[in-house]
Order: structure tokens, then sequence, then C-alpha cells
């Protein structure tokens, strides 16, 4: 009982600060997946049809996964310096994989005899993929970047070791004080439903623009 009343009043007195640091993580969070989506889309869709690239891209993808985030974020430091935009390549690159496999895999699974009948009725290949492919592999890609953003969302807490700010830097400086578990707890909450909610909002629109939840809804 004691730990809840003074994270109840931790949140009283530190409010303000407390929603900076939640929007800025989220941000940093949020432009690490919108960039990586930026580049791991069209490349998916290019090893998808260039299928003896997608065993490099995607295990060089998979390299960049396997570094622990704490040791990649200070290898970045060295060229970028200290601050969010080093966090945010971060998880740019942290991004790549999931939705990098997830958009190959669903440009693949799209039916071979839905695109001979595109070609038949005499589709270019960008009307194909516009009208046929991206609608029908738009809910496997957006499980990715669900994915992604989970994980971007965790890997953002550790940013605060290298001056990022986030919610890391709350827990942070719960791990300073004498009595600190309130502190811990109140930037330790915020981070965890960040990412429940995330990843529940994202499951959402994935579901809704599932083809087979679509036909349903007609």
């Amino acid at each position: 009982m004691d730990t809840l009343r003074e994270l109840f009043v931790y949140y009283s007195e530190n409010m303000p600060y407390v929603w900076e640091q939640i929007v800025r993580h989220f941000l940093m969070s949020a432009y690490g997946v919108l960039f990586a989506a930026i580049v791991a889309i069209p490349l998916g869709i290019i090893i998808a049809r260039y299928r003896k690239l997608s065993g490099f891209v995607i295990s060089l993808a998979n390299i960049i996964q396997t570094i622990p985030a704490l040791a990649l974020m200070a290898v970045l430091m060295l060229a970028m310096g200290l601050g969010p935009n080093t966090v945010v390549v971060t998880l740019f690159l942290y991004s790549l994989l999931p939705i990098l496999k997830n958009t190959y895999t669903g440009i693949l699974t799209v039916d071979q005899a839905l695109l001979e009948s595109g070609k038949a009725m005499g589709m270019t290949k960008f009307q194909i993929l516009r009208m046929v492919e991206l609608p029908l592999a738009v809910s496997v890609i957006m499980a990715g970047l669900r994915t992604a953003l989970v994980i971007g969302i965790s890997v953002a807490t550790i940013g605060t070791f290298i001056g990022s700010g986030g919610l890391g830097d709350i827990i942070i400086r719960g791990t300073d004080a004498t009595n600190g578990t309130a502190i811990i707890l109140a930037g330790a909450i915020p981070a965890a439903l960040m990412a429940v909610i995330a990843d529940l909002v994202m499951g959402k629109i994935e579901f809704w623009l599932s083809p087979a939840n679509e036909k349903v809804a007609r």
C-alpha cells in the first residue's frame, strides 16, 4: 500500500514530466518502425520477385537482430553521438526483419491463379501489385509492423543509457533513489501499457485488413 501511495504521489507531482517522456518514448518507437517500413516493405516485394536475393537479404536482417540492443546502440553512438536519433536508427535496424519477412511471405502466399487472372485481364505488373498482391498481403504485412512496434517500445526503454530520454529515464531515476520502487513502477507501468495497447490496436487493424474478414463484413 505504501508503494501505491508513493506511486500516486509521484504521478500527481510529476505528471507533465511523465507525459513528456511517454510521448518521447512513443515517437522514438514509431519513427523507427516507420522508417523501417519505408525500406523493408519495398525490399520485401523486390526479394519476393527475385528470390535468389531473399536468402542473403533476410540473413543480413537476421544478423542485425541477433546483436544485443545496447551493444548496437553503443556502436551507433560512436558514429552518431548521444540522443534520440541514435535510438531511432537502432529501432529502424531492429524493425527491418519482422517487416521484411512478413512482406516477403505475404507476397509469396498470394494465390497464383489470381495473378494469372490479372495478367489475362491485361494488367501491368504494377497494377497487379497494387490491386491484387498488396491488398491480399496487407494483413500479413501489418502483423510484421505490429511485432516491430512492440519490440521497438521495449528496446526504446534502454535508450536512456545514451541520453535519449523516454520512460527508461524514469526507471533509472528509481534505481538510483533510496526507496525508488514507486519511481521504477512510474516508468515501467506506462511502458508496459504502451506495448500492450500498441499490440491490441495493431492487432485490430490487422484483423480489419484481413481479406477473409472483409468478405464477412460484406
